[in-house]
């Protein structure tokens, strides 16, 4: 796959293993370990108080303009007469955990793919990057009955296992034979604070439709202060504006409904309710700490990173 054709949006219903293995070319122009101005202000004035990856001293050397004063050595300063500052070098060792969304909820898309193939392209490239940035990539896959779970190494083995369960899982959809409780996001958080190891950079693919939940709150809290999370919410355009006014045909994968969408208070009211529901969200990760890519099915996965990791590796 080509850079001009990964500019494209995602297509179709569902997610073939060959295209998610295409993406690791585009994924070469992504640098998941560099983390930009405009993804960390995303995270607002209140930062996580995320204690991970270990630094270590490399030198003292004279302060420079914009240097954080935190990291001034006194002693030094005091000896010489000029202003010195420590020096460390973040460790590059880190294992990237890639947590997919293939629930029932993300079945669903109006314009160029649904929004389960949308969150496993995400996925793919963010998968193929981590590895060609020399770090080791597992992941976990969940929906509403099960997850699986693949180990964090530096394997070309292990992407593509990673990838193999996130099409197997998409290739359930729609599960319309579920026999159990549903199992929601606050549910797969808590495993996940058992399968995150302090240091790990989580990103969180979902739509993140039961996100509101206090459990969820307080499991993201939990994880955010020993691992480094990004969240990418996916979303469809249909979910945020009607279409224009008239009547249309939808279908959830068994059942057939009349969609009527002339009325124009009804219109305004379900547009201020999908506002409300994506500024709660990014109040919340906010005060978490926690930045939040917002990701269309209307729109292409790999721009979208570019935005935020588009710096090519040396």
């Amino acid at each position: 796959m080509s850079i001009a054709d990964a500019t494209g949006p995602a297509t179709g219903a569902y997610a073939t293993l060959d295209a998610l293995i295409g993406l690791r070319f585009s994924a070469a122009h992504l640098s998941l370990s560099r983390r930009t101005r405009a993804l960390a202000a995303l995270t607002g004035p209140n930062k996580a108080n995320f204690r991970g990856r270990g630094i270590d001293f490399e030198e003292v050397r004279t302060y420079q303009a914009g240097d954080d004063i935190r990291t001034i050595d006194w002693r030094v300063t005091a000896r010489t007469g000029s202003a010195h500052t420590r020096v460390f070098r973040e460790e590059r060792e880190r294992p990237v955990l890639v947590v997919v969304d293939q629930r029932q909820h993300l079945f669903f898309g109006s314009h160029c793919c649904f929004k389960s193939v949308l969150a496993a392209h995400l996925a793919g490239l963010l998968a193929w990057s981590a590895l060609g940035n020399g770090d080791r990539v597992g992941g976990v896959v969940f929906n509403e009955a099960s997850h699986q779970e693949v180990r964090p190494r530096r394997s070309r083995k292990t992407v593509l296992a990673l990838l193999s369960h996130i099409v197997n899982f998409n290739a359930q959809l729609p599960d319309i034979r579920r026999q159990h409780p549903p199992r929601g996001l606050a549910a797969m958080l808590e495993t996940l604070r058992h399968i995150a190891r302090p240091g790990t950079s989580l990103y969180l693919i979902s739509d993140f439709h039961d996100a509101a939940e206090p459990a969820v709150r307080e499991h993201l809290f939990r994880l955010a202060q020993h691992t480094e999370i990004t969240a990418i919410a996916c979303s469809d355009p249909l979910e945020s504006m009607l279409p224009p006014p008239g009547r249309y045909a939808v279908t959830d994968g068994s059942r057939r409904a009349e969609l009527i969408t002339s009325d124009r208070q009804l219109r305004a009211r379900y547009t201020a309710l999908a506002a409300e529901r994506t500024a709660a969200l990014q109040t919340e990760l906010q005060r978490l700490g926690i930045p939040l890519l917002a990701a269309s099915t209307e729109n292409s996965p790999f721009l979208l990173l570019q935005r935020y990791f588009g710096e090519p590796r040396a």
